[in-house]
């Protein structure tokens, strides 16, 4: 399982519309073949920086999605709304430790 997570900052005036394309496609990104998991955060102590967690089954399945007409769709507006370049890291699951 590959556990992938973004680190987003977003234009203070993309906010809001970020928050309502996340909702209008999570259930389409979840629903891509490979995809267990899928969920957004927003930090704290910045309402512009968000993070999503999401689980796929292997590197396969995350350069599927990566490669479909969905990605293509959601993928230029979500960079539009970028206050700066994000960071996203896919690490492998080894221990659980529940």
């Amino acid at each position: 399982m590959i556990v992938r997570i973004v680190n987003m900052h977003f234009k203070e005036t993309a906010v809001s519309k970020f928050q309502n394309m996340f909702d209008a496609y999570k259930e389409q990104i979840r629903n891509q073949p490979g995809c267990s998991f899928l969920e957004l955060y927003q930090d704290k102590n910045d309402e512009q920086r968000f993070f999503t967690y999401s689980y796929w089954k292997d590197e396969n399945a995350l350069n599927n999605y990566r490669n479909s007409a969905l990605f293509q769709e959601v993928w230029p507006q979500t960079k539009a709304m970028f206050d700066e370049k994000p960071q996203a890291n896919s690490v492998v699951k080894i221990h659980s430790l529940l």
